[in-house]
């Protein structure tokens, strides 16, 4: 019994460390800043940035619900999404509630998955490492509840 449980503690501390080798301190900072340039991009509507952090094929997601009660599955593609910002995206938005948390939820290997709370919504990235460089390839997102 020792010996299967000894094997699978080192089947386990191994996973550990090849998954703590693949997140290099540069590779969790190149993540942040994709999701840096998607969050400031949209306040400074600065579509250069967001175009950056964007793959081409990127799918923006929200669930709706129409007023009937039944939901709907609205989406905004990557060059929609970079009109938005050159009309100016998010930039009245004041300095002091520009909300910009970036949490890295997961990495493993080319993947990662990221939380961005922003002033008016949660965004929940995923993201690819696509020709050597961090992008992000879906987004699925929230309103925040009006405040009263």
């Amino acid at each position: 019994m020792t010996k299967k449980l000894f094997l699978a503690f080192a089947v386990i501390m191994t996973a550990l460390v090849v998954n703590a080798q693949a997140q290099t301190p540069d590779e969790t900072a190149a993540i942040k800043q994709t999701a840096l340039d998607y969050v400031e991009g949209w306040y400074e509507a600065n579509a250069e940035r967001m175009e950056r952090a964007l793959h081409p094929e990127l799918a923006k997601r929200i669930v709706r619900t129409g007023p009937e009660g039944r939901s709907r599955l609205d989406q905004m593609s990557a060059m929609a999404l970079v009109q938005g910002v050159k009309r100016g995206g998010g930039k009245d938005t004041p300095k002091e509630n520009q909300q910009k948390d970036v949490i890295i939820l997961d990495v493993f290997e080319n993947t990662a998955s990221v939380k961005a709370i922003m002033s008016g919504w949660i965004d929940y990235m995923h993201m690819a490492k696509f020709n050597g460089r961090w992008v992000i390839v879906n987004v699925l997102w929230e309103l925040k509840p009006a405040k009263k």
